[in-house]
């Protein structure tokens, strides 16, 4: 199978959902404010281990 064959049109696509866990529970971003949209777009993602191993 080609990869021609594999593109599919604007129409046939399905938009993907983004969740993220906001105090316990899992929200869609989508149903945030604005602002808070923004500030998701704005976020630094770390990994917990690697960031502990540095010295204060």
């Amino acid at each position: 199978m080609s990869q021609a064959n594999n593109l599919l049109k604007d129409a046939e696509r399905t938009r993907c959902e983004v969740w993220t866990r906001v105090m316990g529970y899992h929200r869609p971003v989508s149903s945030w404010n604005p602002g808070k949209q923004s500030e998701h777009q704005e976020r630094q993602y770390f990994r917990a281990p690697e960031a502990c191993q540095h010295p204060l």
